[in-house]
């Protein structure tokens, strides 16, 4: 079974924002895996993105708030395809133990009405790889 390695240690931004003070880990398809994703320190995060209208059903910070990162990450690093990002992002809610109507749900929409965040932040990292958007001067 997929996995994550450690949890998603967070400090609140304002609006609605997110920061991952710790890089996490999760294993693609089993643990351990040739395919992980690593999240880095310093990543921002809205955790699910989801219309404040439906929060009362879908909250941004539920169960599958950990697949949501790793989804927001791969989004804005444009790493691999959008269709392997949300792939990525059910799995991990399933690793999560997110009810099947709500991951379908979620997984759904953002098959449907991701495409506009798809690579929109995308730039290089210090290694020359490209990585998710950090706040300046918050890089670890």
């Amino acid at each position: 079974m997929s996995g994550f390695t450690t949890p998603a240690d967070l400090r609140m931004l304002d609006n609605y924002q997110w920061q991952l003070l710790r890089a996490f880990d999760y294993h693609i398809g089993g643990y351990p895996s040739q395919r992980i994703v690593r999240v880095p320190a310093g990543t921002i995060t809205d955790l699910a993105s989801v219309p404040r209208c439906l929060w009362a059903v879908f909250p941004p910070h539920g169960r599958y708030a950990k697949a949501a990162i790793v989804h927001d990450y791969l989004y804005e690093s444009a790493i691999g395809s959008k269709r392997e990002a949300d792939r990525i992002f059910l799995e991990a809610m399933v690793v999560l133990g997110v009810p099947g109507w709500r991951r379908w749900v979620m997984y759904l929409a953002v098959r449907l009405f991701g495409r506009g965040r798809y690579g929109r932040d995308r730039r290089e990292g210090p290694d020359g790889r490209r990585c998710g958007r950090e706040r300046d001067g918050d890089r670890g």
